[in-house]
Order: structure tokens, then sequence, then C-alpha cells
């Protein structure tokens, strides 16, 4: 099968659903995602989160691994990170048969992995070293962008703005969200499966809400706790299952912080940070 990682993630949902036998309305009702969302993750018209394709692996019994490494793929080319580079061939990907790890407790689901090539690995390794070697602190851990198996990137070390001169700058055009600088303080899904991510930048000391899905005129608004608001609205096509971001507002942290979506008829949720 040819064609981009999110579409043949789309694809994968797709002959996966069929051999649940499930419907669109059945599949609302056995997850948290709605039938008109999951008829856009099946037709590739928006991205699907992670935990809907959990979920339809937990439906069809099938083990997950093979397909949340497709779904990685996907979500690269969805939030732009495959322009740092080529990265795994997504047929290769799909063509791997998932390994067992380890043996499990009965009764639980088998730990699975799928295999990479090697030349992954060394790169990744490469760059390591590389960074060491030059002083460059390794950012990542729980919440950043970075995943197990990624080609490590060094920082931007010189972004264009800090603290209280990114008051409503984009995050990409003052180089504050490039790969290791982000952490991703919070991330909450909407009843009709919005994703927002509450993100912040140390090195930029600034905040900003990305989303994920939003249709046209849902606008998102992010508030800290000394009053500042940043927000972005969904127009055209841009809201074609594509991410958005806020503007950034200054802050050291997420602490306090609000983010909502609001709708164009008036209905609106929001969480906090």
């Amino acid at each position: 099968m040819s064609g981009s990682a999110a579409e043949q993630l789309a694809e994968e949902l797709r002959e996966g659903r069929k051999r649940s036998g499930l419907s669109l309305a059945a599949l609302a009702a056995r997850t948290p995602y709605s039938k008109s969302s999951w008829e856009r993750y099946l037709n590739g018209r928006k991205p699907a989160p992670r935990r809907a394709v959990e979920a339809l692996c937990a439906l069809t019994g099938e083990p997950a691994g093979r397909m949340l490494a497709l779904w990685e793929l996907a979500d690269a080319e969805w939030s732009d990170r495959s322009r740092a580079g080529p990265g795994p061939d997504p047929a290769a990907v799909r063509s791997a048969a998932p390994v067992p790890l380890a043996h499990t407790a009965p009764g639980s689901a088998p730990r699975v992995a799928v295999r990479r090539r090697p030349v992954a690995v060394t790169v990744a390794g490469v760059a390591a070293v590389v960074a060491v070697a030059l002083g460059v602190p390794l950012l990542g851990g729980a919440g950043s962008e970075e995943r197990p198996g990624a080609v490590v990137e060094s920082p931007v070390r010189n972004p264009g703005c800090r603290g209280g001169t990114c008051e409503g700058r984009n995050p990409r055009d003052m180089g504050c969200g490039g790969a290791g600088m982000i952490t991703t303080l919070a991330t909450r899904t909407t009843t009709d499966g919005r994703r927002l991510e509450l993100r912040h930048a140390e090195l930029c000391r600034a905040v900003w809400v990305r989303a994920t899905g939003l249709e046209t005129g849902e606008r998102v608004r992010l508030t800290l706790p000394t009053g500042q608001t940043q927000q972005v609205v969904a127009e055209g096509h841009s809201a074609d299952g594509r991410y958005l971001s806020t503007p950034m507002s200054a802050g050291d942290g997420g602490r306090g912080a609000t983010f909502c979506l609001e709708r164009p008829d008036g209905r609106s949720e929001c969480f906090e940070g």
C-alpha cells in the first residue's frame, strides 16, 4: 500500500472497524468519540487521537503495537515534525510483525514491539553522543515531544523571543516549538474528540495551547492567572483536521492556566492546567 503514513493509518483503522463488525454508531457508543469524529478518523479527514487507535485495537482484540507505531509516523506528519528529515518507511512499519517482549501475568495483554531498522537506532545514538560532546542537554522525558526510538534533535538555543517579548507571537515562527524544547503540561480531550494540549517552552518562558481537529468557527482560548489571554479560531482550510496553536503568553509554567474550547453555538468546555 502506497501513500503517506496518515493515509495508511486511516486505511488500517477502516480495516480494523470492518473486522470488528461495528458500525460508526456502535463505535461512538463504546468509545469517548462521536460518530462524526469516527467518520473523519476513518476517512483521514481528521487526525485520529492515540486513544482512539488504542480503543479500536481493544475492541478488535488485536495487539496495538504495530498500529501505534504507524500512528507515531502519522502524528509526525500531522505536526510537521517530518520536515526535519526522512523517517522510517511507513510500509516497513505496517508490515512489521509484533514480537513479545516479556511474559505477562495471566489475563493481561502482552506487551509488543515493532522491529525497527538498525539505522534508526544508529542515527539516534550518534545524535545523542554529539549532543553530549557539545554540552547540549537532552530534553525529554514525560510530557515532552521526544518519543522512544526517535532521532534526538538538539533544541534551538537562540529562540526569537523570551518572556514578555513572546506575548502574542507564534511559537513556530519564534523557534519556541522545536523538537526537544516543549513540555506538554496537560492534554485534554473534549466530549466530541477535540484534543487540547497546554504547552510550555522553558527557553522561551512562554505557554500556549495546541488544538487538533477543530471545526470551522470553533475557538480555543488560553487564560493565565495574570489575566493574559490568547486565542485561535478555526477558519476555512485551517479547520480541516489540522493542528492549530494559540499565540504564546509569557509564563514560566502553566499553573493556574485555563484553556477552553468555545463552539459557535455558545457551548464551551474548559480545563485547568
